[in-house]
């Protein structure tokens, strides 16, 4: 069961996000200052952090940069009401790993959580499988039923995020910013395009659909037990 640090001063957001991850399976800790949530992380044996931008004994920005100048490299997801791009960028230069603005939705919170423990683990895979679609990482080519797809060095990448989080909805915030790497507008239609075309090659006539919409929040890769027929 995985551990987690909540350092948040709010104590209704402190207990959404501990609540949330409960159901997730995971063991979350609160404290409300910054100081002696710096003190606990030091301290290691955490997972992952939780990081609030604004407390009271030490600032969120100080907490993660003192953090990784102490050699603790435990992710860290810094949550705050400060939304601007600048802001953003302050708080994954200082150290951490993913930014998420206030307020949120609980279950986006968990997803990123997810995400980032999943990406903290080992990779000595060098393919994933997901039913009969195969992603060498070594070569970066993709597979379906044993025939070699041609994909764009975008269109992979949004691939590899999928497939390394098969099952899980992903946002199209999640998405923009891992396989782009900058902040998501909400007014681009960047993503919609490239999962169309994705899909063209992943989901060809007659093979289950593996790439699933989920209406108003973003798109998850189904399992094989899941997939949907494709109509010729």
């Amino acid at each position: 069961m995985p551990r987690v640090l909540v350092i948040e001063d709010d104590e209704t957001t402190a207990r959404e996000i501990v609540a949330e991850l409960s159901v997730h399976d995971m063991l979350a800790e609160w404290v409300g200052d910054g100081r002696q949530g710096l003190e606990r992380a030091t301290q290691g044996g955490y997972d992952l952090i939780t990081l609030d931008r604004m407390l009271p004994g030490m600032d969120g920005i100080d907490v993660v940069a003192q953090l990784r100048r102490a050699n603790v490299d435990t992710p860290v997801l810094m949550i705050s009401a400060l939304s601007d791009v600048d802001e953003r960028v302050r708080g994954l230069r200082a150290g951490g790993d993913d930014y998420l603005t206030k307020p949120f939705a609980p279950d986006e919170m968990a997803a990123r959580v997810e995400v980032l423990l999943r990406r903290r683990q080992p990779q000595t895979v060098q393919r994933l499988r997901v039913a009969d679609l195969e992603l060498d990482l070594v070569s970066h080519v993709a597979y379906r039923n044993g025939q070699a797809l041609t994909l764009l060095p975008t269109e992979y990448r949004l691939l590899e995020f999928l497939m390394r989080n098969c099952g899980q909805v992903l946002t199209r915030t999640m998405i923009f910013e891992t396989v782009w790497g900058f902040h998501f507008d909400p007014g681009t239609n960047v993503i919609d395009v490239h999962i169309a075309r994705l899909r063209r090659k992943i989901d060809a006539a007659g093979q289950p659909a593996l790439i699933h919409t989920v209406r108003g929040t973003g798109y998850r890769l189904a399992t094989v037990q899941e997939a949907d027929p494709v109509t010729p």
